[in-house]
């Protein structure tokens, strides 16, 4: 699968060269989630916990390129996290055209911090959510709180002290903690209901691939779909 998409890649990038388009054509390679547990590849997302189906950092940190030598410098490398939703608002920038009418847009243009003419990407409370189901998260600075309603369960990491997410700070700040699930209460209070709602749940353990045997003090996430 990888080989596969180098070489389609790259017939596109080679007829982008060949017609004196590719200095102004904006090229995203990315990825819709970390690599899944099913495969039973124990190192897969190595560092990071998790896996395709959970909001671990295995789960959601994931390859994130983009390309266009008129506006963004080459070897650019920028550390702020970004989302897939800031993809619609930056490429409407680009485009000279603004978003949709009547459709409330969480993504930001991302354009500025990719070109060097800023330093950061304004959001709301310094935010970005995911859900699935149940299971919400909710990432603010360095901060980052995931909940499982249906196991009353919650996780929360200092991800610039704890990248890994090996050390659960839920009970040791619960300021903290209060502080990030308001934040989560007052998104999902105006977040608009899923146009297909979920038809099943299933656990997925954090640690261990689909191969390895279950035990009872495995920690896992309820995912939705």
């Amino acid at each position: 699968m990888v080989r596969a998409s180098d070489r389609s890649v790259g017939r596109v990038v080679q007829k982008l060269e060949q017609e004196g388009l590719s200095d102004n054509t904006i090229i995203i390679f990315s990825s819709d989630n970390g690599g899944a547990g099913y495969v039973g590849l124990t190192d897969l997302n190595q560092p990071y916990r998790g896996w395709k189906s959970s909001f671990f950092e295995g789960g959601i940190r994931v390859p994130f390129f983009v390309k266009w030598p008129e506006r963004i410098k080459p070897g650019t490398v920028i550390d702020e996290p970004v989302s897939h939703v800031d993809l619609l608002p930056t490429l409407t920038a680009v485009a000279g055209t603004s978003d949709p009418a009547g459709v409330a847009i969480d993504g930001k243009n991302i354009l500025p911090l990719a070109a060097g003419e800023a330093s950061s990407v304004e959001r709301a409370n310094d935010a970005l959510y995911w859900s699935s189901g149940f299971y919400k998260t909710v990432r603010a600075g360095d901060w980052k709180l995931q909940v499982d309603e249906r196991q009353n369960k919650r996780w929360l990491f200092n991800l610039a002290e704890d990248p890994t997410e090996r050390t659960d700070l839920s009970r040791e700040r619960p300021g903290k903690l209060k502080e990030l699930q308001s934040l989560i209460d007052r998104h999902w209070q105006t977040a608009t209901s899923p146009l297909y709602p979920h038809a099943m749940e299933w656990p997925v353990r954090i640690d261990k691939t689909n191969t390895e045997p279950f035990e009872r003090t495995d920690e896992y996430v309820t995912w939705a779909n």
